[in-house]
């Protein structure tokens, strides 16, 4: 196994680890389908990075990385301290940073470069965005018996929501989580809460 093999499996023990199981089977098929959407796009991406900060992009949900700081940021962060320990160089570090910090930013993370658009695709891919997808209702039935869904709508929706309870400075207004946050009063937790954005 190359170094750079070894980051990623690295990478992926960690997070299985410490994510909620729908929560890491999104992240994993965000990256199934950035990677696709840039292969439609016939788009040279660095798949090492793509592939990092889709498995960290939600990693602000879990409770090691549950700082003060939006869960966006959290993520990037942790991503970030990860791969320096792992000696990526700071431009590479960077390219992963911005795009998990950005993934909930629309229009913005996708003028980022390769890794913060693709990574925003693939999550609005994840979430239903089929116009993305090259034969997409076919490439969706095979990612997701690979890492099915498990509820990932209300999974996500209400971990960012019970994390910005305790910490409302987490959830800023006009923020994705904020405006979870807004949604939240009146909803019962089976209810769920739609984190399309």
């Amino acid at each position: 196994m190359n170094t750079e093999d070894a980051v990623l499996a690295a990478a992926e023990d960690l997070l299985v680890r410490l994510l909620q199981p729908p929560i890491f089977n999104h992240c994993a098929r965000v990256f199934e389908y950035a990677r696709a959407i840039a292969a439609n796009e016939d788009c040279a991406v660095d798949v090492a990075a793509l592939r990092v900060a889709s498995l960290f992009h939600d990693a602000g949900t879990a409770d090691e990385y549950d700082g003060p700081q939006r869960f966006e940021v959290e993520g990037a962060d942790a991503a970030a301290a990860f791969l320096t320990t792992h000696g990526w160089e700071a431009p590479r570090v960077d390219s992963v940073w911005e795009a998990i910090a950005l993934h909930t930013s629309p229009q913005i993370a996708e003028r980022r470069g390769p890794v913060a658009r693709y990574l925003r695709l693939g999550v609005r891919a994840d979430f239903g965005d089929d116009t993305l997808l090259p034969r997409a209702e076919k490439h969706r039935s095979e990612v997701e018996a690979m890492y099915p869904r498990l509820m990932i709508e209300q999974c996500l929706g209400q971990t960012v929501v019970e994390q910005a309870l305790r910490n409302p400075e987490k959830a800023p207004p006009s923020s994705w989580p904020g405006g979870l946050l807004q949604a939240h009063p009146g909803r019962t937790h089976a209810q769920g809460i739609n984190p399309a954005f």
